[in-house]
């Protein structure tokens, strides 16, 4: 492989080729499963990984997903070595061992060239249920593992190409859904897309060719996450941002810390001084937590960077364990993917005095709620989280606006998350609206994204709603004078006129047919004086119903002729002279 010599184009294509293959896996994904939760919101992420378990190439559905395969890679290569086989497959979700969330079940199939292991192909998604006390994953009632889901410990379901029927339906036998089972399948057959196509490309170039060409794109990739470290100024930056509300004790509290270290070409992030991990529902894994680093960080960075193992040389990450963001065993975990968004805050506010014009503002906490229960017209269980309802808007930056509609930066984004003919087919609810809700984004110079509220009549009697979020407590934060947004909550309203707000960690049992359910997701955070957005951008956000009246004179100083929403000049200007 030392003679092969490099040439720059072919390792263009070669990192090309590599986002293609797991692109195509995305889509085998989409078309083939059948839970909404992935072949719509996307749930999902797809990756190729090198035979000792380091990132080729991704393709990232969802991001806090995204850096959570190459660890359980190497751990599934380091655990089965000597016994990995050409049409083995294997099963993992267990966070204990590199896994980030329990109902995040991952397959990954290991690649042979002429009976060499050259690869790995995986697959991981989020499935609408994983066993435990709760269909539907989500307990916020544990204090354990045990009542949050089935561990999947890294396990071979086929072995050499045939089933191991009796592992099968051990796993199957404690998930309520079959539907699981039809989309892990679909997992697997994404995995072989994978494994197709890099044989296709090994065989079309030669091992020793693509070996030393992908070594060289890992230098390449390297190189350039050095360069975008190198244009932060160095020095200690400190950064914090707050957690609440634990799911058991009311009022908690909790603080994550980071402090960020930029040194010549390397950057490290160190959460030494973040709170003890909690006894409720609210903690997180370090996968969890070390994705929400990475992909909050990429978004400071050049895009054009390839995604593989030599964007992470030169980041350092410390989470220490017992800490809310590395829980010790045994633990619930469940939550952990959801303090994607407070770890980006602290992360913003530690790098914004550095880089200014490369953070945003602070986005909307995530707030989410699942549904589940029997739909009575099909004799039969559904599993729905309401992603339409959850996102929030974006926070803004310089020289552009918070995204409308996408919330928490650990998902995939917007309206399109979620059919409406869809979801009144797979649950038995009627949306009766899902729209912007104005004056949501933080004003500024540049406003933050808007929220939505989402309504629906629940459909069936005996549903469960389960609650899981933030941000019903503080808003998304503005910068640098922007405002900040607005908060989230959900509201149930009982056909008997009661009113019941939902905790943000809560599992509301025996909902009748007829609720009303009432959700809405706040808006990001302003950045830049409000006062110096231009008259006629706030004008034209009055007229499309984006910003009120009261709010473009109060908050944005320009005055408007409430019939023909005309500007007044003079007043404008001695609005915005104060």
């Amino acid at each position: 492989m030392s003679d092969v010599k490099i040439d720059k184009v072919l390792v263009s294509i070669i990192g090309r080729a590599l986002k293609a293959i797991t692109g195509e896996m995305s889509v085998s994904m989409e078309k083939s499963t059948r839970s909404p939760i992935l072949c719509e919101a996307k749930d999902f992420v797809t990756g190729l990984y090198d035979a000792e378990g380091r990132m080729l190439e991704q393709t990232e559905n969802l991001p806090i997903l995204s850096f959570s395969l190459s660890p359980v890679c190497r751990h599934i290569a380091a655990a089965f070595k000597g016994d990995v086989h050409p049409g083995d497959v294997f099963f993992h979700n267990d966070v204990f061992t590199f896994g980030n969330q329990n109902n995040d079940v991952a397959a990954f199939k290991p690649i042979f060239h002429r009976e060499r292991l050259v690869a790995w192909a995986a697959t991981k998604g989020h499935q609408a249920d994983i066993g435990g006390a709760v269909r539907g994953g989500y307990n916020p009632n544990a204090t354990e593992v045990w009542q949050e889901a089935l561990r999947i410990p890294a396990v071979k379901v086929y072995d050499r190409g045939k089933l191991r029927k009796d592992v099968w339906d051990l796993i199957f036998a404690n998930i309520r859904l079959p539907i699981v089972m039809e989309d892990m399948r679909a997992e697997i057959g994404s995995c072989t897309v994978g494994e197709r196509r890099l044989l296709e490309l090994i065989d079309k170039y030669g091992l020793d060719v693509f070996e030393a060409h992908k070594e060289h794109l890992f230098e390449a990739t390297a190189k350039m996450m050095e360069a975008e470290i190198r244009s932060i100024p160095s020095g200690t930056y400190h950064g914090e941002a707050q957690v609440y509300f634990d799911g058991k004790t009311p009022g908690s509290r909790y603080t994550i810390r980071v402090e960020i270290t930029v040194a010549d070409e390397r950057i490290r992030f160190d959460y030494s001084a973040t709170d003890p991990q909690t006894d409720g529902f609210v903690n997180g894994t370090y996968t969890s937590s070390a994705s929400a680093t990475i992909l909050t960080f990429l978004q400071m960075v050049n895009p054009n960077i390839p995604h593989n193992d030599g964007m992470l040389r030169p980041i350092e990450i410390v989470i220490p364990e017992g800490t809310i963001l590395n829980a010790s065993y045994p633990a619930a975990t469940t939550f952990g993917n959801h303090l994607c968004p407070p770890n980006a805050d602290a992360i913003i506010r530690a790098l914004a005095p550095a880089i200014p014009e490369r953070v945003t503002a602070g986005w909307n906490q995530l707030l989410c709620s699942l549904s589940t229960g029997q739909d009575p017209r099909r004799r039969g269980s559904y599993v729905d989280i309401l992603f339409m309802g959850l996102k929030g808007g974006s926070g803004a930056l310089s020289g552009c606006d918070g995204y409308d509609h996408i919330g928490m930066i650990d998902a995939s984004g917007g309206v399109l998350d979620q059919d409406y003919e869809m979801f009144e087919q797979q649950t038995p609810h009627r949306l009766i609206s899902h729209e912007y809700l104005a004056d949501s984004g933080g004003a500024g110079e540049f406003r933050g994204g808007l929220g939505v509220e989402t309504v629906y009549q629940v459909g069936a009697d005996d549903t469960q709603i389960v609650a899981f979020g933030d941000g019903d407590v503080e808003p998304a934060f503005g910068l640098f004078g922007g405002r900040p947004g607005t908060l989230n909550f959900i509201e149930l309203r009982y056909p008997d006129g009661r009113v019941r707000r939902a905790a943000s960690k809560d599992l509301v049992r025996g909902v009748p047919r007829g609720t009303v359910y009432v959700q809405q997701a706040g808006g990001g955070g302003g950045y830049g004086d409000p006062r110096r957005r231009p008259a006629e951008t706030v004008r034209e956000e009055v007229r499309n119903e984006v910003v009120s009246l009261v709010a473009a004179r109060a908050l944005y100083g320009v005055a408007l002729d409430p019939e023909t929403l005309e500007i007044d000049e003079q007043e404008t200007a001695r609005l915005r002279g104060r």
